[in-house]
């Protein structure tokens, strides 16, 4: 099979399936048919043959006239909304909008000279009606009265434009960019957490004048070693890592006896001895340890007002948090892979995990407690970086999916498109393509859905904060599907409703008054960035990647002013490795160059003298400072400066001298990734109290504050 019968054709557009695309190097790419129809696997639907697929548009087309009203309409505020209603030929319905608040809106029928079809032994007529142009932000029902009963569907309406939160005042800010794991102080736990952001947040604050802190995703992940490295590879989008809780900071730890604070004492050690010697940031040591005080501060008890405060975050989180606990405890009893757990234990609803709920009470109350705790110290952060006066605070980080047998798989697997990973066609950095392992969303399944799903992790992850940076946001525009066993380059594109993912996450945006950056980097439509910048969502600039059309660095006049400049990003060495040349040798030392190194070194080499030859030229640098990388790296800085961006990024890692990279793309644990500790030049790790005392962020601060010398305080 190689044609693209039309039946097909048809199918891959109504599931938004593309059947081209232009790769990086601009060269037109089509997609097969053999493709398109696994893709459409995935949807349930069977494409194999002509008439399967005739069969499947008729069907779709039933299905579509059988429903009274549709599962969800999303439409910006202003925009006037028009809506079909199916009911039987010949009868009354009566249609109006129950907001939100309670209030309602009548709807007014149009002119719809759609014929009448037969469906399941009868005619069904379409009504049209208009529901207005003047309805408020928010999440409403449109209410019809037929004959056959009353039927309701989602009607979500979303800010056509969001912006910079008030606190900003429009002012141009800068802050900080780090994974939170990486950043540790003589007191955490031999990993970073949010204590040390804390602490970091009121250093930046108060000595950088920094603000904001952008952090690494906090999203969870499994309750019991192995732990999966990666933050952007998460059990659940929706919780939180409870690995990044401060023991200590808890409340009830200050009341406890003698002997419980002598064993947890004695657990710091252990695990501050485990991640010393390990050299890495080491979650399989570390975490069985701070799960042992955490279960011993929990066993406890708390004082009649905390344990009113915690059972409303219960109530509040719902059936969602009494899953994910359950998903724990069943996970550290049968193992990781829910597909592997016995038969009764894979469905959530099943009478086995409710008995299993009852049998192990307090083990599932300990992990909705957990995820208590860790919200708990996540406000306390943010509510520092309100004492100190940032204006934004903690920007955290959205992933693009999750682990294809974690916690949101289980849960709600319908949701996800089976036989299907999320990746990325080959670019210029990642030329083998990328496969990320996580399973992706069904569009249909989240319209139907009403985008619950989608709408409780974006609430849950602007949750008292003050931004949050979605990575690849592109993906809620298409997503590069791969059928499970072709490889990157045997995927294609598959288009999201981004009308209302985007516009959910402006809503949601509005509601939290929080800074939204999208991470729009790679292979984009240049339409995306467009619209992105019309809902008031912001881009995100990378400087080494930002060329004109001879490939000559871009001036800084043509930056967006809706984005996030930085000089690089964690999917690249820090600016004293990127200068080094370190990203083109670790690719090649692990096999993942196309071109000869001697090739890539010197392209790379080339488009570094082209920015320090634009640096000299626009007085940045010195010239006998070319070949001193500490002064290129901050002048590199100074141009962010140029630009006309509102939101300047530099990385923690450029302020201490370290060259070490995060991540490297394509590999797993061919490099460490996601388990680098912060470290100076030499790649000796780096307390927290190290920087405090350190001059390089002093001379970097200068730079984005704009200023000759750092002033030791704003207060002078």
């Amino acid at each position: 099979m190689s044609d693209v019968y039309p039946g097909l054709g048809l199918l891959a557009e109504k599931f938004g399936i593309a059947r081209e695309f232009w790769d990086w190097k601009g060269r037109h790419q089509v997609i097969s048919a053999e493709t398109m129809v696994e893709v459409l696997k995935a949807f349930d639907i069977d494409a194999s043959s002509p008439e399967a697929a005739d069969n499947a548009l008729t069907r779709l087309e039933d299905d579509r006239w059988r429903r009274t009203l549709p599962a969800c309409t999303v439409a910006e505020q202003g925009q006037g909304i028009h809506i079909n209603v199916h009911v039987p030929a010949g009868t009354h319905v009566e249609v109006y909008v129950r907001l939100e608040s309670g209030d309602t809106r009548p709807a007014w029928q149009s002119e719809n000279n759609t014929p009448d079809r037969w469906v399941d032994g009868g005619h069904i007529g379409e009504a049209t009606f208009w529901l207005g142009a003047d309805l408020p932000t928010g999440y409403h029902r449109v209410v019809a009265h037929t004959a056959t009963g009353t039927h309701d569907g989602a009607l979500i309406i979303t800010p056509s434009f969001v912006g910079f939160p008030e606190r900003m005042r429009d002012n141009r800010i800068w802050g900080y960019g780090t994974q939170l794991y990486s950043v540790t102080s003589k007191r955490s736990w031999g990993i970073g957490d949010l204590g040390d952001l804390a602490d970091l947040i009121t250093w930046s604050g108060t000595r950088q004048f920094a603000g904001y802190v952008l952090i690494n995703p906090l999203h969870a992940a499994e309750p019991a070693p192995p732990i999966e490295p990666s933050p952007y590879l998460p059990a659940s989008r929706r919780f939180i890592n409870p690995i990044y809780i401060h023991p200590e900071s808890i409340p009830e730890y200050a009341t406890l006896d003698k002997d419980s604070r002598k064993r947890i004492k004695a657990l710091l050690k252990e695990a501050q001895a485990a991640a010393e010697d390990s050299g890495i940031v080491d979650r399989n040591a570390v975490w069985p340890l701070k799960l042992e005080a955490l279960r011993i501060i929990h066993a406890a008890g708390m004082r009649p007002a905390r344990h009113i405060a915690y059972q409303d975050f219960r109530s509040r989180e719902g059936i969602g948090l009494r899953y994910f606990a359950l998903w724990s405890a069943l996970s550290v009893e049968h193992g990781q892979f829910w597909t592997d757990w016995p038969e009764e234990y894979q469905t959530p609803t099943s009478r086995a995990v409710s008995a299993f709920a009852e049998e192990h009470a307090a083990e599932v109350d300990f992990f909705e407690w957990a995820q208590w705790i860790a919200q708990t110290q996540v406000s306390g952060a943010q509510t520092v970086a309100e004492e100190v006066g940032m204006p934004v605070g903690i920007v955290t980080d959205l992933a693009v999916g999750v682990h294809r047998y974690g916690a949101e798989t289980w849960m709600m697997p319908d949701v996800f498109a089976q036989g299907m990973s999320v990746g990325a066609p080959p670019d210029q950095y990642n030329q083998s393509g990328q496969d990320w392992g996580q399973p992706p969303w069904r569009p249909d399944k989240l319209e139907e859905l009403a985008y619950e799903p989608f709408r409780a992790m974006v609430a849950a992850a602007l949750r008292r904060v003050g931004g949050l940076r979605v990575d690849h946001i592109i993906g809620m525009f298409r997503l590069w599907w791969v059928p499970q066993g072709a490889g990157p380059t045997g995927g294609c594109y598959v288009r999201n409703n981004h009308e209302a993912m985007i516009g959910i996450l402006a809503l949601e945006a509005q509601r939290a008054q929080a800074l939204v950056i999208g991470e729009d980097l790679g292979t984009v439509e240049p339409w995306v960035r467009d619209y992105l910048s019309r809902r008031g969502l912001l881009g995100t600039s990378v400087l080494w990647f930002e060329s004109n059309h001879e490939g000559q660095p871009l001036d800084a006049q043509w930056w967006r002013e809706y984005c996030m400049a930085s000089v690089t990003t964690h999917d690249l060495p820090p600016t004293l490795g990127y200068l080094a040349g370190d990203h083109v040798r670790l690719r090649n030392d692990l096999g993942l160059l196309t071109e000869p190194l001697e090739d890539e070194l010197a392209a790379a080499q080339r488009e570094q003298a082209d920015w320090l030859n634009k640096l000299v030229w626009e007085g940045l640098l010195e010239d006998h400072h070319r070949d001193h990388p500490e002064e290129v790296m901050l002048a590199l800085h100074k141009f962010l400066l140029r630009t006309p961006s509102k939101v300047l990024l530099a990385g923690l890692t450029d302020a201490v001298g370290e060259r070490r990279a995060q991540n490297q793309p394509g590999t797993i644990n061919e490099y460490p990734n996601w388990r680098v500790p912060l470290g100076d030049e030499n790649g000796k790790r780096l307390d927290l109290e190290d920087i405090f005392q350190a001059e390089l962020p002093n001379r970097l601060a200068a730079v984005m504050n704009g200023f000759v010398r750092q002033p030791e305080s704003r207060w002078g």
